[in-house]
């Protein structure tokens, strides 16, 4: 069986009693980081043995993972944090298995783009996920303006270093409508700034952007 295990985004005790028995039940955990995951498997005595699977080693270690399945083996598959799958190469060794035939489940939990949805208060019945936006300035912008036509909630993560051009971004495009800037969910100093996206721009003058951010529009 192979295991998808969601973990923590940030507070350590966002994890459940499943994941915990599961973890500490497997043959092997599969980590994006063993030295990131190492915490949280230190914290809880979990000292089943790990290895490494991430986006550079996907496919050799892929076939790896998937013969020890077929032995017999369980798995439990985690990243660097909440649920595997998403916007890492955990999608990769899911659908391996299950186009050979093995097992799998998933060990529910955390998810930082659905936290920063629920705690935005903007209409979560009808949304969009977009992952991250594109790097470039110009396929940015142009990505914005085609989501903005999709007519319910839009949803994207984004990291501190590209936060405030992506701001300018969505305030040329969407205007004085109020977003939802949300960083370091479940952490010391999680924080939800709202306001049109100039306004949270202006707020950054003060203080420079730190942590990871999802953005909802």
């Amino acid at each position: 069986m192979l295991y998808i295990v969601s973990t923590p985004i940030g507070n350590l005790k966002d994890i459940s009693l499943r994941a915990i028995e599961v973890l500490k039940s497997a043959d092997l955990i599969a980590c994006e980081d063993t030295r990131h995951s190492r915490l949280l498997l230190e914290h809880y005595g979990i000292g089943a043995p790990t290895t490494s699977y991430f986006q550079h080693n996907k496919l050799t270690k892929g076939e790896y993972l998937l013969r020890l399945l077929k032995e017999g083996k369980t798995i439990a598959l985690i990243s660097d944090a909440g649920t595997p799958g998403i916007l890492d190469p955990g999608y990769n060794i899911i659908n391996l298995a299950i186009k050979n035939g093995v097992g799998i489940t998933l060990i529910p939990g955390p998810v930082a783009f659905i936290n920063a949805l629920v705690i935005s208060g903007k209409p979560a019945h009808k949304f969009f996920f977009e992952g991250f936006l594109p790097r470039g300035p110009l396929a940015r912008k142009n990505r914005l303006r085609q989501i903005a036509k999709l007519g319910c909630t839009l949803v994207f993560y984004e990291s501190c270093h590209r936060v405030l051009k992506t701001l300018r971004d969505i305030g040329e495009v969407f205007g004085e409508r109020e977003i939802v800037c949300c960083r370091e969910l479940t952490k010391k100093f999680e924080e939800a700034k709202r306001g049109s996206a100039n306004e949270i721009l202006e707020s950054f003058k003060e203080r420079k952007p730190l942590g990871e951010f999802v953005v909802v529009i």
